[in-house]
């Protein structure tokens, strides 16, 4: 067998065995994606236990339950989404999608949760959420912690 032919089998079976590519998502399109899953998912769930649950604002300001249950919702509903689709509807709309960050597949249900709590931990130090602009990979802390990765899906 000749060199070249060799030297081209080595560059066929190199090219085969490479990881995908991915964009990572930039980091103003992730909080644009974050803000509207705040007013399509947040927004009504407040609205649904502040009138329908309480009997107003006085009410919902004065109990101690409401805005727990009403983040606790929250985490269950976009957990679900994450868990099934790995979009919630924002990110669907900005074509973000988060994925393990090895094999580029959806995450599980647990894991998904795991991350929504880090989310909140990590929002509420604000270091977690400064983070990418630190890193190549784009990643925050809850996405460290919980080894996922917010990719732009491919069309």
């Amino acid at each position: 067998m000749r060199f070249r032919d060799i030297k081209k089998q080595q560059k066929l079976h190199n090219t085969e065995t490479q990881k995908p590519t991915f964009i990572y998502a930039y980091y103003p399109d992730r909080i644009k994606a974050l803000i509207t899953d705040m007013f399509m998912i947040y927004a009504p769930i407040l609205y649904f236990i502040t009138y329908v649950v309480m009997n107003g604002k006085d009410d919902f300001q004065s109990s101690q339950w409401a805005p727990f249950l009403a983040v606790s919702l929250y985490g269950v509903i976009y957990t679900v989404l994450i868990a099934k689709f790995g979009q919630t509807p924002g990110k669907k709309a900005y074509k973000i999608k988060v994925v393990d960050d090895t094999t580029f597949e959806n995450i599980g249900f647990f894991r998904a949760f795991c991350r929504f709590v880090a989310f909140l931990f990590s929002a509420t130090i604000l270091l977690g959420l400064l983070t990418p602009f630190f890193r190549k990979d784009r990643k925050a802390l809850h996405d460290i912690i919980c080894s996922t990765v917010q990719i732009y899906e491919k069309d």
